[in-house]
């Protein structure tokens, strides 16, 4: 059994970089030149809607949740001020992260900020951590956000549905930022130049969450904590759920999205919370084109794509039992099939993935 070293200074970070996996050039769908133009343009009008909606929402929950509190009245709208604060912030990270989701840069920069607050990611390390996830897609040694690794922490994974060990992570993280200690794996991908902005970011939330724990303190109630902080446990359940699905039980160390990643057809109320990255092959092959854009460009190119997992509950039934396999067998992973009209895979990935199969039977 192969036993995969996950730190990015580590062996198989090393052998990466040998091998040609780190920064190879991937598998791109071929999409007309007039199309994928057409796909890629901006618009403030989109994305500003659905911001004043998802900010609006927070502000009504929030609302009626403290006029509400101490009862227990008031629990359905803090829920639903949970999911908006600590699972929409993450899609609302990663879009403006991409510059993708405003036509106008400080729009894109202001919501990142905000979001980045919410799901308590430093804005500086998680803008250079998520670059390197794209050019590094499921690289072992070298994807900084590999969700689920091999073989699967059952525990870790229920955990995270309640934000237990991510807030835990994100709270050390961000006093270690603020003491001025950046580490070896964060010096791998977060340039020099960037970590005193790093730092900063780090002090000025500090003294945030110092003042709000005060607030709470003073007042002899936890609901400055349910406005700020603890949203972002209650309300992670969504995020997690949809985030599983991304690439969870797929291939690694592999250079074709299609078979690293997947498309999950899911319903309208989640779709806005996840800002459509549910079309997640989509997303990585063309990282560029706007969140709104990704249902118009899955239709352009889904002939050349595995078919859509029908609905989150599949995509489940699915992970789960590859994951219980790759307890016994690390090199187990999910085949992604594609239809008759679709490229092949490159020969070499080809080998791989069916190398790897075997190993696992």
């Amino acid at each position: 059994m192969t036993t995969r070293d996950y730190s990015l200074v580590g062996d198989d970070a090393r052998r990466a970089v040998e091998t040609g996996l780190a920064s190879a050039e991937w598998y791109h769908t071929d999409v007309p030149r007039k199309t994928m133009k057409d796909l890629m343009q901006r618009s403030d009008t989109r994305a500003t809607r659905d911001t004043i909606l998802w900010l609006g929402l927070m502000a009504l929950f929030a609302g009626i949740g403290i006029w509400l509190w101490p009862s227990w009245w008031s629990a359905p709208f803090w829920l639903a001020y949970g999911v908006l604060y600590g699972s929409a912030s993450d899609s609302r990270w990663h879009e403006c992260g991409h510059g993708t989701a405003f036509r106008t840069k400080w729009k894109n920069d202001a919501v990142y900020q905000i979001a980045c607050f919410m799901i308590m990611r430093n804005p500086v390390t998680w803008r250079w951590s998520h670059a390197r996830h794209h050019t590094d897609t499921y690289i072992v040694g070298r994807d900084p956000e590999i969700a689920v690794m091999r073989p699967p922490d059952f525990l870790k994974i229920l955990l995270a549905f309640v934000g237990v060990l991510d807030v835990w992570a994100a709270m050390t993280a961000m006093l270690r930022y603020a003491a001025g200690v950046v580490s070896a794996e964060e010096k791998d991908f977060v340039p020099q130049s960037q970590w005193p902005r790093m730092i900063l970011v780090a002090r000025i939330w500090t003294l945030i969450y110092a003042v709000t724990i005060a607030a709470a303190l003073w007042m002899g109630s936890i609901l400055p904590l349910m406005v700020i902080g603890l949203p972002r446990m209650y309300g992670a359940w969504h995020f997690i759920m949809t985030g599983l699905l991304q690439h969870g039980g797929l291939a690694d160390n592999v250079t074709d999205h299609r078979l690293n990643s997947r498309t999950v057809y899911i319903n309208p109320v989640s779709r806005f919370v996840y800002w459509n990255m549910n079309y997640h092959v989509e997303h990585h092959m063309f990282p560029m084109v706007p969140y709104h854009a990704l249902p118009r460009l899955h239709a352009a190119i889904k002939d050349d794509l595995p078919a859509p997992t029908p609905s989150i509950l599949a995509g489940y039934r699915e992970m789960w039992p590859a994951w219980k396999r790759q307890l016994r067998y690390e090199d187990y992973f999910i085949r992604r099939e594609l239809p008759p009209t679709a490229r092949p895979f490159k020969a070499e990935l080809h080998d791989l993935q069916r190398s790897d199969l075997l190993a696992a039977e």
